[in-house]
């Protein structure tokens, strides 16, 4: 804790016995806002200490590099399942267009 947090925290107890000595809603008040205050005094002391937003995302691009790398094997066969699933897919429609052309001229042979 810091000593301005100490001394925040300090003069926030000697106004608010002070305040309750005069008034019990006052002193109520000042309790409350004072509380809030120390916490914001608190909080601001240590602001500094933590790492900036460019500092952070360093940290992120190297833990997401990592990961990528560490799944490139499976990407390599995810794409070449896809792959093989493309030229199924392409064959099968290959198939069916050779099948509905056979169809067609096996009709016309037919009537004519």
């Amino acid at each position: 804790m810091s000593k301005r947090t100490v001394v925040a925290g300090v003069a926030w107890v000697v106004l608010t016995v002070l305040a309750f000595g005069t008034d019990v809603i006052l002193g109520s008040v000042v309790l409350i806002f004072g509380a809030a205050a120390v916490v914001v005094v608190q909080l601001s002391s240590t602001w500094s200490e933590h790492p900036d937003f460019e500092a952070r995302e360093v940290v992120r691009a190297r833990r997401r590099k990592a990961k990528w790398e560490k799944n490139a094997p499976r990407r390599e066969k995810d794409a070449a399942r896809y792959a093989a699933h493309q030229a199924r897919q392409a064959a099968k429609a290959r198939a069916a267009q050779d099948r509905a052309t056979g169809a067609s001229t096996a009709d016309d042979r037919g009537t004519s």
